[in-house]
């Protein structure tokens, strides 16, 4: 039927709970190094619309177009096609079917880019029977 192609997910770690016991009376509390909280967090893996933006980007660059010349094929404006590369925006299928026909892909091609790009082990893959 076809192939299984295994997507990132975006998966954030939930924040740590403050220990609240109460210190034992003629103890001092123990310090631990102060971290940011972007030092706390894990590495979040990437939105759909951050990796097929990077996807896009990898393939104008790769074929020597200008992004006018993409956004002027693909019928949208160069500020919403450098928006959708940076992962800002997320575009309907329609519009993602016009700027992947302007680098000469299809959208499931730019699909299986992305999908293959960014192999994550401890993803469920669901297969159908």
């Amino acid at each position: 039927m076809g192939d299984i192609v295994q997507l990132p997910t975006r998966r954030e770690q939930p924040p740590e709970e403050p220990d609240l016991r109460p210190e034992p009376p003629g103890e001092t509390p123990a310090r631990t190094p102060s971290r940011s909280p972007r030092q706390l967090q894990t590495p979040v893996e990437p939105l759909w619309r951050e990796s097929v933006g990077r996807a896009l980007r990898a393939e104008r660059f790769a074929s020597g177009k200008r992004l006018i010349d993409v956004a002027e094929a693909a019928g949208v404006s160069p500020q919403y096609l450098s928006e959708v590369e940076r992962g800002l925006k997320d575009p309907s299928s329609e519009l993602l079917a016009a700027i992947t026909g302007a680098l000469g892909l299809s959208v499931a091609e730019i699909a299986n880019r992305v999908a293959s790009a960014t192999p994550h082990p401890q993803v469920p893959v669901w297969l159908a029977a």
